[in-house]
């Protein structure tokens, strides 16, 4: 019965959901429509999804990508944070009954609480969305620091967020999100959209990144809160060496001597820029900051 069902993602049945509803597009939500089922099929096939397994999807739209999940997956649960929305999903969604609908903000939700109610009964979930931009990298970083039980995260991002996120240590792209993702997953861009296949056009390119989920992190850190400091503290001026960022923005300005040492001491020279470090080497780096117990800026 599905397959015979006319897709959502077409130029067509876009405007007709939309002009049947009413619905206006709002600016401030980061709101672009997908309406193309072939970059939907590709998004989906990257998910790794079965009929058993679970999916969560977070701004869900009117649920071009939605049904894709529901056709592919065992369970699928879409977060929307637009209460307009809803009863539109309730229309384009009612052919299938695997899917539940919670309105609310990723952001602000309890996804622990979420995923117990909705996933009784999965071991694990993927995430697969098509990201409004402006909140792509809380919500990205939401997912992963909370430890929940994902195997894949699948989403749409501004193509050059996704090439950031993939970056390797050298590159102009690689920075602290870089670091952060790849500490939980590993990244890969699976393809480049362009502009013109959303309603409304976005400004950018788009892309899709795929995060598989790692048993554990990538690197064995003594301290992870330090960890993620450590980072951030060298990227804070890209231009400056690894001391000049680690003197101004971890320790106290007259620790030089002390830094230049636990630098030496694992074998990273202070005159290196921190886009040149990997995560093997922050986290050396990081665990000598705890083991030293230098003096840290407050």
């Amino acid at each position: 019965m599905t397959e015979k069902l006319k897709d959502i993602a077409t130029p067509t049945r876009t405007r007709e959901i939309l002009t049947n509803h009413g619905f206006t597009f709002k600016k401030s939500l980061g709101q672009n429509f997908l309406i193309d089922t072939n970059i939907l099929h590709n998004i989906v096939e990257s998910a790794d999804l079965d009929a058993d397994k679970a999916v969560m999807e977070i701004g869900p739209g009117i649920g071009a990508l939605t049904e894709q999940l529901c056709r592919a997956a065992g369970r699928v649960t879409a977060v929307e944070i637009d209460q307009r929305l809803l009863p539109i999903l309730a229309d384009t969604l009612s052919p299938y009954s695997n899917v539940s609908v919670v309105h609310g903000d990723v952001l602000e939700l309890d996804l622990h609480q979420v995923v117990r109610e909705q996933f009784a009964g999965y071991d694990k979930f993927s995430v697969v969305a098509n990201l409004p931009y402006y909140v792509t990298t809380p919500i990205l970083m939401k997912l992963l620091e909370e430890r929940l039980p994902i195997e894949n995260i699948v989403v749409m991002i501004q193509k050059e967020v996704a090439e950031r996120i993939a970056a390797k240590p050298g590159s102009k792209d690689y920075g602290s999100l870089s670091v952060a993702a790849q500490f939980y997953a590993e990244a890969s861009v699976e393809m480049i959209v362009p502009a013109s296949v959303f309603v409304p056009k976005p400004n950018v390119d788009s892309a899709v990144i795929k995060l598989a989920i790692r048993q554990k992190p990538a690197v064995d850190v003594l301290d992870e809160a330090m960890f993620f400091r450590v980072v951030k503290a060298s990227f804070a001026q890209r231009r400056k060496t690894l001391l000049n960022n680690l003197q101004h923005n971890l320790f106290r300005k007259d620790q030089k001597e002390a830094v230049i040492q636990l630098l030496d001491s694992i074998g990273i020279d202070p005159a290196r820029r921190g886009e040149t470090l990997s995560l093997d080497e922050y986290a050396k780096l990081a665990n000598e900051v705890v083991r030293t117990g230098l003096h840290l800026n407050s």
